[in-house]
């Protein structure tokens, strides 16, 4: 038997397992359980604000489908090939919004993979080990971060009050923009260590002030 003959004759046996009913509907159920379990932890650990319930579906929609993929791919030789080809033209054109929602994607794609494979303690067990690790980085501190203040006011002595009064409650300040237009001046200030409602006041109550805002990075609005 020639080398030729060893090779196509071990490829075709690792595709001759058999699949059965029984096995395939295992799979699936515990997919589902372990998706089920991602989908709420994802909806307790997302702020209200980015959460999505369409996307949250989806984990678990992936994992199954998933699992079903590699489960079939294990059996036949011609299914792997067609499976390949045709994942290798998909384009997945939707921006991820938040970091930690690609980690939920990848996570249910892996326990897809792992229990399309057979290998269900795997699956529970990195479910596991990712929930503790999860958990135990959301009670880490962290600095808080650096807020930013948007002012319109009437004219360009009562910006310089405003950097005058935000001088003096910040620990650290930065003017990150200004713009003169003929409705008046707006500038965006960076500050850390103020105490934001105590300033926010003083601001609203100097002369030629319109408008007072305060915003962190991430875009939430805080007056």
């Amino acid at each position: 038997m020639s080398i030729k003959d060893v090779i196509k004759k071990s490829v075709i046996e690792s595709f001759s397992a058999e699949t059965s009913a029984v096995e395939f509907w295992l799979v699936m159920l515990v997919t589902l359980l372990v998706g089920i379990y991602i989908f709420f932890l994802y909806r307790f650990v997302s702020r209200d604000g980015f959460y999505s319930r369409d996307f949250n579906k989806a984990l678990v929609l992936l994992a199954l489908v998933t699992a079903a993929i590699v489960y079939a791919m294990q059996s036949n030789l011609v299914i792997s090939l067609g499976m390949v080809g045709a994942l290798s033209i998909v384009r997945f054109r939707n921006a991820v919004k938040e970091p930690l929602d690609l980690v939920f994607l990848f996570w249910s794609i892996s326990i897809g993979i792992i229990d399309g494979a057979g290998l269900y303690a795997v699956a529970v067990e990195l479910s596991l080990v990712v929930t503790a690790a999860l958990l135990l980085l959301n009670y880490v501190p962290s600095p808080k971060a650096a807020m930013v203040l948007v002012v319109n006011s009437t004219d360009t002595d009562s910006m310089k009050r405003v950097v005058e009064k935000v001088e003096q409650h910040a620990k650290k300040s930065r003017v990150k923009s200004r713009n003169i237009t003929a409705k008046g001046v707006d500038m965006i200030i960076e500050f850390r260590g103020a105490q934001e409602d105590i300033l926010l006041e003083e601001l609203a109550g100097l002369d030629g002030v319109k408008n007072v805002a305060i915003l962190d990075h991430m875009g939430e609005r805080r007056f």
